[in-house]
C-alpha cells in the first residue's frame, strides 16, 4: 500500500478511513472504541493515539441511525 499524501510505502492505515500513511505523513489522533452505558452515565474507552492520515474529516458529533433500531 502507498501513502496518500506522497506514495511512498505505508507503514499503517487510518483508523478513520483506511488510507495508507507513511512514517513523515503519519498522525494521531483520539479515537473511541467502544461506549458503554454504567449507572446513569455513558462512559466511553478512548484510544488516544490512533493512527490519522490528516487527510480525512472526522465528523465531531455521532450521526443518528434509526433504521438499526
Amino acid at each position: 500500500m502507498d501513502c496518500w499524501h506522497c506514495r511512498k510505502t505505508a507503514v499503517g492505515t487510518c483508523r478513520f478511513c483506511g488510507r495508507g500513511v507513511c512514517e513523515n505523513h503519519a498522525q494521531t489522533q483520539p479515537y473511541i472504541l467502544e461506549l458503554f452505558k454504567k449507572r446513569e452515565t455513558t462512559q466511553v474507552l478512548v484510544v488516544e493515539d490512533a493512527l490519522y492520515c490528516g487527510a480525512c474529516t472526522p465528523r465531531p458529533d455521532p450521526l443518528d441511525l434509526p433504521e438499526l433500531d
